[in-house]
């Protein structure tokens, strides 16, 4: 079993923190792309929540567009072709792909993968569709 403590304690360590408060951590994850050595970089919101006031769990959120400057409905379909955890959200402006996980029986080791896996499909998606890295 994971607290949200120990799961702090882990993403400090192990991750480049940019934003630490009590309830949520944020990170920056550095991409590269192979081909011209680009560096690429996503924005990740680690967030815990409690659901029924009564079962902790951890939410892994990271922004890849502007809601107004994509076509949802292609996204969606990407999105729905392509990406195996997570799924999208509209978050105030934002595009969003999120992924939640209870705390109950998390293993750290269980938190890494998706995480990388909802962080690499933002940026891939965040590429395909704006071209840029914002987020």
């Amino acid at each position: 079993m994971t607290t949200w403590r120990e799961l702090q304690t882990f993403i400090r360590k192990s991750y480049r923190v940019v934003r630490d408060e009590p309830e949520e951590i944020r990170i920056r994850v550095r991409f590269r792309d192979d081909v011209d050595e680009e560096e690429r970089t996503q924005m990740v919101v680690i967030a815990r929540e409690v659901l029924d006031k009564r079962e902790e769990w951890v939410q892994i959120a990271t922004p890849f567009a502007k809601a107004d400057d994509v076509d949802l409905r292609t996204v969606l379909a990407e999105i729905g072709h392509t990406t195996v955890v997570g799924g999208a959200v509209v978050m105030g402006d934002y595009l969003v792909l999120r992924h939640s996980l209870p705390l109950v029986n998390l293993d750290l080791n269980e938190f890494t993968d998706p995480l990388e896996l909802v962080t690499g499909s933002a940026e891939l998606l965040e590429e395909q569709f704006t071209g840029r890295d914002e987020f």
